[in-house]
This record gives structure tokens, sequence and C-alpha cells, in this order.
């Protein structure tokens, strides 16, 4: 890095978010990339996780409070899915009501960038070396597999990168493919792509680590292999801690702390309506996701089997515990809450904490999700009729309405 982008950089760090994984080799590759990425920008960088991993997002942002003005947060996400679009920004919002005197950026994704596309073609190039084929005199296909998400616009961005990857250069075809949560699936992406006899399928994992979904898309690749035999058949490696990906990640700490980042917006489940995903659109479901993951995922040594499970409930009440609402009795009120929600046979719902709600003085505030309905001014004694009422028999509270969205 050059004097001159340095400079003014004393006072400031790079908080890398990654998923976090039961594997500790997952979470130190993170770690490393947190620490090759501090080696080329020539500031702090440390390593957070969402889940299943130490430190948690807000843990770490406290701990860099202590010693700098300024945190950027960057994304070590590939696709913006509903962790890129709702989890992390609710614990960004979160650090930045408890650290006020802190400036709090909040990045992009990875997404599509012109480096990871020269990172994928190295690793085709590597399989064809194995398989003894050349793309220049050889038939050869490349199938792209990546984890699959239930936000289209993820899923849009493999196609995006299966297209761009074709696009001047020599293979026979680039089609997309999932392992899992959406179509087309790898197996059946497979069997269309043997229907062209090619020469060789060149199967490339789209994932960061080497984990047991990328165990999965390559043991495919090995079936796929022994099924077809007149077709070759390879898999590559996942992307791994590559210099490029420091290339990228590079770019989007600079869009995030200059206040150009860039999201799809206009191809957004929550911000617009998309067949099939008309009941996601508004931001109900949004904030319903992220602070029912924030709250399964709380204790990061209690988890399920299978950490993306992920089994919301009928309703989720967010209960304002901030200064103004603690101080007019928000606790209790949850607390009331969750007993009353215990007590009842028929309550299918989640209570939790929340940040503030931006009605300071008309609380307790308690927002009711998916419905959109906030109540205010809500005491303990209101609560078992909250719970009553809306919750077990999808009745308002009409006296106690504050706003509904």
């Amino acid at each position: 890095m050059s004097e001159a982008v340095s400079k003014g950089l004393d006072d400031e760090a790079i908080l890398l978010a990654g998923h976090g994984s039961r594997r500790e080799k997952s979470n130190e590759q993170v770690r490393e990339l947190a620490a090759d990425l501090e080696g080329r920008l020539g500031i702090p960088v440390d390593a957070a996780f969402l889940e299943l991993a130490e430190p948690a997002i807000d843990d770490a942002i406290a701990g860099l409070a202590a010693t700098v003005s300024q945190v950027t947060v960057v994304h070590l996400s590939l696709f913006a899915a509903s962790h890129v679009k709702n989890d992390v920004p609710l614990a960004v919002t979160q650090a930045r009501e408890r650290h006020p005197e802190l400036t709090i950026n909040n990045g992009a994704h990875l997404g599509v960038h012109p480096a990871l596309l020269s990172l994928l073609d190295d690793r085709a190039a590597a399989v064809e070396a194995e398989l003894g084929v050349d793309r220049e005199d050889d038939d050869v296909a490349v199938v792209l597999c990546a984890r699959g998400s239930s936000d289209p616009d993820a899923n849009a961005d493999v196609h995006k990168l299966a297209r761009l990857l074709y696009e001047g250069r020599a293979f026979d075809r680039c089609a997309a493919s999932f392992i899992g949560v959406t179509e087309p699936l790898l197996e059946e992406t497979l069997h269309d792509v043997a229907k062209t006899r090619p020469d060789a399928v060149v199967v490339l994992p789209y994932m960061l680590g080497d984990g047991v979904l990328t165990g999965r898309i390559k043991e495919g690749a090995r079936e796929f292999d022994e099924e077809y035999p007149y077709v070759d058949a390879g898999f590559g490696e996942p992307l791994g801690t590559d210099h490029r990906l420091l290339d990228v990640l590079g770019d989007r700490w600079q869009e995030a702390r200059t206040g150009s980042v860039e999201m799809s917006c206009d191809t957004c489940k929550y911000k617009v309506e998309l067949d099939g995903y008309e009941d996601d659109t508004g931001g109900a479901r949004a904030m319903l996701r992220a602070l029912t993951h924030q709250a399964e995922h709380d204790d990061r040594e209690d988890v399920d089997d299978d950490p993306h499970v992920h089994d919301a409930p009928e309703k989720h009440v967010a209960v304002c515990t901030n200064q103004t609402c603690a101080a007019d009795g928000a606790p209790a009120v949850l607390e009331r809450l969750r007993q009353a929600a215990r007590d009842s046979d028929h309550c299918d719902a989640r209570i939790t904490r929340s940040s503030c709600l931006g009605r300071c003085g008309e609380g307790p505030m308690v927002a009711v999700y998916p419905d959109g309905v906030w109540y205010g001014d809500v005491g303990e004694d209101d609560a078992e009729r909250l719970v009553a009422d809306h919750l077990d028999r999808d009745r308002i509270a009409s006296e106690l309405v504050d706003q509904t969205l």
C-alpha cells in the first residue's frame, strides 16, 4: 500500500465477518485471510463470526472500540443472501447503538468480481491438466456448483458467474448448478451436460472452504465419472485463501469506508415483489428472520446438528429494551410475555429483546412480525392479553396499537 493510501488510517480497523463453522479448519481460513488482508492494507484486521465460532461480531466490535474510532465490516460471503442482507446488518445496527462514539461502516459481499473469475479460470485449467485435456482442442464443459439459497438474487449471481466464465473462453459450455436448496441440482445438471457428449466435464465447487458441502460436490463429480465412462470428469478445489480474494476484499473495504456500497436493490425480494416471493416483501420477513437467527445462535455452545435449519415460528415478538423503554419497564414486560407464551397451549411465537425501534417516549414498544403490528405503552398487565389475543387467536389488541407497517 502506498504512503498516500496509508496516511490517515492509524485510527481505523477492518472486521472480516465470516459465517463460522464447527470445523476449526474453516474458521482458521477466515483468520488467515484476515492476517493476509492486514499485511496487504497495512491496518488492523480482525476476524469475527456470525455463528458457531468466536468471537461474535458484536464482541469483536466491542474489542476494537477501545483502540480505534472507525471500523469497517467486510463480509466474507460469496453472495447477498439473508446473512448479508439481514443478519450482519442487524449486528452492525446493534453495535452502533452500543458504541455511539464509533463509526461503523457495513460493506458488501464478495459478489461477482473479475478477480474471482480469474481464480475460477485457473481452477478449471488445473482440472484440465489433470484430465489431460485442453479447452482449445477438446470439448470441455464446466459445471459451477454453489451452495444454493432461498434468495433468488443470490442464485441469479451463480448463473451470472457461469455465463461470464464462458464468455471469451473456449469452453464448450458453462452451466450453473447447486448442491441444495434450489434447482438445478448438481446431479441433474451433470446428466444434462452428458447428453451433449463433451470430452471432459470440469466441476468447480464455488465454495470458500473444503467443508461438508464441498465434499458433497466432489463426491457428485466422482459418481458422475463412474456412471459415464465416455466422459472424463474431475473437480476443482474451493477458493481457499487465494491472493485474489484479497483483491476483492480490498475493493469492498474501500467501497464501504467511502460510502459507495452498491447492492442489487432492484432485484431484492425484500425490496420488490418477485413472483413466488410476495410474502417476503416489505421488510417484515427480513426482520423476523434476522431476529430469529440471532436468538437461535446467541449461545454458540448450543447448536443443532444442522445450523441452517431455521424453523421460524408463526410470529416473532420483538420487545425494545433500549435505554428509554427499559426505564419504562420493558424488561418486566418481556418476562411477562415470555411467561404467558410458555403457559399458552396455542402460542407459536419467539419473543426476544430488540434494539431501539425508533419510538422513544412511546414505549415500552412491542413489535409483532410478520404482521407488522407495533404496540406502544405496553405494561406488564397487558402481556397476557397480547398473548391471548394476538399470538393465540390472531386478533389485534387495537387500543394498544402504535402503528402498523
